[in-house]
């Protein structure tokens, strides 16, 4: 029997689900391999069915996704999380940060019939995640890899480098050093191939701390640059602002700008 896979959507862009279809050919040899049995973005829908693997992207931000996430908890038998939204909040938990119910009354005529929870939680807020594959959006590599390694029954190797790290391999010079630019690099898990930086561009953060980040050096760094508190807040709590490490630096230069 082929092991049994589902692709499961919360709140979120279904960027991350484009990393399976942008496989091209390769997504046909894996279709091969594994019997999809949940997959809306690609055309089976099955959401309760009892898979080895469910892919989950998006936070959780409704009470129906609070009871959804436990259901395909309780009917995989393992749950991977894939992207920004579904490991640490993503750009909807920005909303943790302000009175989502002025946000709502300024939006919608009628507010009270918007029902969500009180505040957008990654998904190992309420469940037992096995796996966490971050970025915004993962890459087709990430996903790869990982089915790979749970196909195989070993570990899938995590990545905890930091971008500087991909950025020396590539011969890339620090755009920090040589255009004065503030880039999250330092702190920043690799897995995204320094993208910006490739482009003289400062590393945005959205794949999430890496190990043991210096997020208050480079903080203290980024205002040498310039950058305001404001700022400074900003770039750490744009793509993952659950993730502690970028929530607590990011969350006092908001306090210190009160």
């Amino acid at each position: 029997m082929k092991p049994r896979v589902a692709v499961h959507k919360f709140s979120s862009c279904d960027g991350c689900q484009l990393a399976f279809l942008n496989l091209g050919e390769d997504l046909l040899t894996l279709f091969e391999l594994v019997d999809v049995r949940h997959f809306a973005e690609a055309g089976p829908v099955d959401p309760s069915a009892e898979v080895d693997i469910s892919f989950v992207e998006g936070s959780i931000s409704t009470p129906d996704e609070l009871e959804r996430i436990r259901q395909v908890r309780n009917s995989s038998k393992y749950l991977v999380t894939i992207g920004a939204c579904a490991v640490a909040g993503g750009l909807q938990a920005l909303r943790n940060l302000a009175d989502s119910g002025e946000w709502m009354a300024a939006v919608y005529a009628s507010p009270e019939y918007i029902d969500t929870l009180g505040s957008v939680e990654p998904v190992s807020e309420y469940v037992k995640v096995d796996m966490e594959l971050w970025g915004c959006p993962v890459n087709s590599r990430q996903l790869l890899a990982a089915i790979g390694s749970l196909l195989a029954g070993v570990v899938p190797r995590e990545e905890h480098d930091s971008v500087c790290l991909e950025c020396k391999r590539q011969g890339q010079a620090c755009v920090m050093v040589a255009h004065s630019l503030p880039c999250m690099g330092p702190v920043t898990r690799s897995g995204c191939g320094a993208l910006c930086p490739g482009v003289n561009r400062g590393c945005y953060g959205c794949y999430g701390p890496c190990e043991k980040p210096p997020t208050e050096v480079l903080a203290h760094w980024f205002t040498g640059l310039g950058q305001s508190d404001e700022q400074i807040a900003q770039r750490f709590l744009a793509f993952t602002p659950e993730a502690p490490a970028f929530y607590s630096t990011g969350r006092s230069r908001l306090t210190s700008d009160d």
